[in-house]
């Protein structure tokens, strides 16, 4: 089925689209976004969440939206309300060998093959759709449109988030539990006096600049 009959209308209530899936027949209706595509270092995170139909949590929202510790919160509400929840990871080495699209839309597929309902539709965050042989409908600005996109943009940022901090222990002086590897620039300062660590993306300018003169260093953090 060709989910563009969908329409591009306004959406009026963040279930539009999850309503209008309903009336073409979807059941297990799933949402799909990421965090982490624009980041100069660590994984590219994604989730695909499946909500009870005409389920509203107050609060959804963008991630992008919200603060910390309200994402927090609603982290823990969607994990406990969803009738599933899938997460896929994309690392650094994976975005280097295959692009950033690539790895994002390999980390939306593994998050949609980790749920425990498997859907029949998918509403997903953006422009591109995956590979999988399932009906999809992309959406731009997805993320404040639709409640099931929204849902995932908040657990893939939280789980992103989380990672980054775990990160910042393993390779302390980048500031990743602070910048969560975004080009800020005291990243970038950091980055050119220290040289790239190995959860940098060494495509990414700001980065393949000081990758060079560092790859002795980094192989052998690579090999332990």
């Amino acid at each position: 089925m060709n989910l563009d009959l969908f329409g591009e209308e306004p959406a009026h209530t963040m279930l539009h689209f999850e309503t209008l899936a309903r009336k073409h027949g979807f059941i297990a209706i799933a949402g799909v976004d990421e965090a982490g595509r624009g980041p100069l270092a660590g994984p590219v995170v994604a989730a695909a969440v499946i909500l009870p139909e005409g389920h509203i949590i107050p609060g959804v929202n963008d991630s992008k939206k919200l603060t910390e510790s309200r994402r927090n919160s609603l982290y823990d509400r969607i994990m406990s309300e969803a009738v599933s929840v899938g997460v896929g990871v994309s690392d650094s080495q994976t975005v280097d060998r295959i692009n950033i699209l690539q790895a994002t839309l390999r980390a939306m597929e593994s998050a949609v093959n980790s749920l425990t309902v498997y859907p029949d539709c998918l509403l997903i965050d953006g422009i591109s759709k995956t590979s999988l042989a399932i009906n999809q409908k992309t959406i731009k600005k997805g993320d404040s449109l639709s409640q099931s996109i929204a849902a995932a943009s908040i657990i893939a940022k939280v789980t992103r988030d989380r990672m980054m901090e775990k990160y910042d222990l393993e390779y302390p002086g980048y500031g990743f539990a602070g910048h969560k590897g975004y080009g800020s620039a005291s990243h970038l300062a950091l980055i050119a006096s220290l040289g790239p660590c190995p959860i940098h993306r060494l495509t990414f300018r700001g980065v393949k600049e000081h990758a060079v003169q560092s790859k002795g260093v980094m192989c052998e953090l690579h090999l332990g």
